[in-house]
């Protein structure tokens, strides 16, 4: 059987103010740094050689796949970086602290806002231009985004660059954020829209699945 890892970054600055991020880059805490060091000394012992690491175009992201190899010594393993990949857009609540975000709006819109997979966070009034997305047209760049928006980017990169190659036998690390690991979760997992609220996906902590030739879950552990 083939093995797919999912692996959250380590804890951001972001995390760390418990601040809405989204596209935003949020550089890796100390903490966050040791997190990915840990992850990666757990994944060692489980002896998974990796064909290709799949992660996002943020930083945070980024760092922790770079520090998870290191460990592991497969520093060659080719990591390929794409904006599908990305955290879920948190749209007007991005720089916003969780906390307050609740005083403001209540905790049940933001209960909805954050866990349910169809309710829109409120929107920025214009996208943000960086250089990291030039080569893409500019109709990729979000507002604002539910889990179900940012699952109908995330799914179409699992179709096309992990799935044939897990079909192929060879195993895949994806290292990414909260909200794009949920969504690969519920697709993966078929779980259905509303039992997804319930899913949360920790930093830097393992999940190792062992799927069949149909890519079906066979087994599934959280390191």
């Amino acid at each position: 059987m083939v093995k797919l890892v999912l692996l959250r970054h380590g804890q951001s600055q972001a995390n760390e103010t418990n601040t809405y991020t989204g596209w935003t880059d949020s550089l890796l805490t100390e903490e966050g740094a040791k997190q990915a060091r840990d992850a990666g000394k757990l994944l060692k012992k489980e002896k998974i050689f990796f064909s290709t690491v799949h992660t996002s175009s943020l930083v945070r992201a980024i760092k922790t796949a770079n520090i998870v190899l290191s460990t592991i010594g497969q520093a060659a393993v080719p990591i390929q970086k794409n904006w599908r990949l990305n955290e879920r857009h948190y749209g007007a609540l991005r720089g916003i602290n969780k906390d307050l975000s609740r005083q403001i709006y209540g905790k049940h819109q933001i209960a909805l806002w954050r866990r349910s997979y169809d309710a829109v966070p409120p929107l920025m009034a214009k996208p943000d231009y960086e250089r990291r997305y030039n080569k893409y047209p500019r109709d990729i760049l979000p507002l604002g985004e539910s889990l179900k928006m940012a699952s109908e980017r995330i799914v179409p990169y699992w179709l096309d660059n992990i799935a044939p190659q897990l079909l192929h036998g060879k195993n895949q690390l994806i290292v990414a954020h909260g909200s794009t690991l949920r969504a690969l979760i519920k697709y993966i997992e078929e779980i259905s829209d509303e039992k997804i609220d319930g899913v949360e996906v920790e930093n830097a902590v393992p999940i190792i699945y062992e799927l069949d030739k149909k890519l079906r879950v066979m087994n599934k552990e959280t390191l």
